[in-house]
This record gives C-alpha cells, sequence and structure tokens, in this order.
C-alpha cells in the first residue's frame, strides 16, 4: 500500500451503477480482470439483459481463441446484480455509467458517498459533464474523478482520467493505476467542457453535420472523404449515428454553455433531426439506416 492509502487491486469490489452500453462494457472488462463485480440499476429486466450481453461477448471471444472457456466462467461468477446502490457498502471503486444529466450524477453521487467506504474512489464515465461540479455533492470531492472510457469498452484501449477541482493525487495515482489494471492505456485531462477526446471529437461531427446541411457534399461522400483521406474508420455522419445524435447534441450544448463559443453552436440539422427522433443506430434511422438488431 502506498503513503497516501489508496489502492485497489483484483478481487476488490468494483461497482457500476448503470448496465448500458458503458456500464455493462466496464464491468465485463472488470470481471475479466479478476474484480468482483456489482452492478447496479434501477431494473432487475435490465440487468438480466447486461449479463447476458456480457456472457454472449465473452463467449465470442472464447469461440474465437481469445479466451479460455473457464475464464469465462470464472468472470461470470464474479459478477452480482443489484437495484440498489446498498449493495455498494464494500466496495473500493464505483464507476457511475448512467444518464449524462448533472442533477441525476449529482443526486446519484450524495447516495454512493453516503454509501460507500471513506477509502472508495467515486468515479464517473461522463463524456462532458463538469467533475468538479459532480463531486461538490459528496463530502469526499477528493476521491472523485473522471474515468471515461471508450465504446466499445472491451475493445477500446483508451481510458481519459480526468481529475476535478479537488481530485487528490492519490486519487489520480490510484485510477491510473486501475486503469492499466484493466487492460487500459491511461491518459489524463483537465476539467474543461468535453476534456479532450470530446472537444476535438464532437466538433469534427458536427462540421460534418453542417457540411451536409450546406449542400457541400452528399452523406456518402463526406464519410468517404474523412475515411478515405484521414484514415477514420468511421466518417463523422456514420460515427455520429454509432454514438447517438441526441448525445451529439448533448455534448455540443455542453461545450456551448460551457466556452460561450459560437464555433461550438450546435448544427441547426443536427438538432433537427433529434428533434424528430432520429436519433441513429438506436433509433433505427439517422444519417443511414439501419435493420432491427435480433435479439439475443
Amino acid at each position: 500500500m502506498r503513503e497516501d492509502g489508496i489502492v485497489i487491486k483484483p478481487n476488490d469490489v468494483f461497482g457500476v451503477v448503470g448496465s448500458g452500453t458503458m456500464g455493462h462494457g466496464i464491468a465485463h472488462v472488470a470481471a475479466r480482470s479478476g474484480f468482483r463485480v456489482v452492478i447496479v440499476d434501477l431494473q432487475e429486466s435490465l440487468l438480466q439483459r447486461a449479463i447476458a450481453t456480457i456472457s454472449g461477448e465473452m463467449q465470442r471471444a472464447v469461440d474465437k481463441g481469445r479466451m479460455a472457456a473457464a475464464d469465462r466462467e470464472a468472470a461470470l461468477q464474479r459478477i452480482r446484480t443489484s437495484t440498489s446502490v446498498s449493495a455498494l457498502g464494500e466496495a473500493a471503486i464505483v464507476v457511475e455509467a448512467i444518464v449524462e444529466r448533472l442533477d441525476t450524477k449529482r443526486d446519484l453521487f450524495k447516495a454512493l458517498d453516503a454509501t460507500c467506504p471513506p477509502h472508495a474512489i467515486l468515479a464517473t464515465n461522463t463524456s462532458s459533464i463538469s467533475i468538479t461540479r459532480i463531486a461538490a455533492a459528496t463530502g469526499r470531492p477528493g476521491s472523485v474523478i473522471g474515468m471515461h472510457f471508450m465504446n466499445p469498452v472491451p475493445v477500446m484501449e483508451l481510458v481519459e482520467v480526468v481529475r476535478g477541482q479537488l481530485t487528490s493525487d492519490g486519487t489520480v495515482m490510484a485510477t491510473n493505476e486501475l486503469a492499466l489494471a484493466l487492460g487500459k492505456k491511461p491518459v489524463e485531462a483537465a476539467d474543461y467542457p468535453g476534456f479532450v477526446s470530446n472537444r476535438v471529437l464532437m466538433p469534427m461531427i458536427n462540421e460534418g453535420v453542417t457540411a451536409l446541411m450546406e449542400g457541400v457534399a452528399t452523406r456518402d461522400a463526406i464519410d468517404s472523404i474523412m475515411k478515405l483521406g484521414m484514415r477514420h474508420p468511421m466518417g463523422p455522419l456514420e460515427l455520429a449515428d454509432f454514438i447517438g445524435l441526441d448525445v451529439c447534441l448533448h455534448i455540443m450544448e455542453v461545450l456551448h454553455d460551457g466556452f460561450g463559443d459560437p464555433r461550438y453552436r450546435p448544427c441547426p440539422l443536427l438538432r433537427r433531426m433529434v428533434d424528430a427522433g432520429l436519433l441513429g443506430r438506436k433509433s433505427g434511422r439517422g444519417f443511414y439506416e439501419y435493420p432491427p438488431t435480433p435479439e439475443r
């Protein structure tokens, strides 16, 4: 144990609040890395869906020879679920992966502060909301930090580690070490709107939408130019559909509100598509159309 007393090790309880795309991905990686995982969500049906998704993802890893069948079974045995944050009473680390609303996150962190051990780190997977403002809802702002995983979590290497105004050095060091233990590469960023990843990425997507709106090029041309010319695996419009147009709009609004700079103004076409419910892959239609996903 280091002098600051903060250490997170395999077999500790790793809490995840939120069982959606990011939450179950984080739980998947933590369980494979040897942690005892507790996933918390509001409904049992959501939790069971998350477990089924994790199980399927791990089975595909077994089928491809990337994971032993025995390791899959052991990892799944390390995961349990609950509909109450009281299940996190022994957690050494909790990563929040719920809806991107400041008031909802602050309410959750207040509850986590009252439930988790004094030494526990409370992390948020927020993609743009201020770590400092979330931490202010707790009595332990030094132990609150941003731990921004990329989607899909089991595949992507980066964890953007975001220090709030009062986050302690020990919390940052422990979080970096935890990311490495999860097989990820931590990269630190300061607590400014959008951090680094979305401060750079979202204006690119927003500009791609603007180019489409202004008739500069077709949807396919815009995406092809960025893929062929810049070596991006997805063009900005395809990527917006993958992320969710509502999420892109929300992050642009956070950037615009946070900086007050017109260069971050959301494109009117992006806003109009969200208003129409054209959210991308999750709604079946965005800039592209997507066939229904068969039930697993």
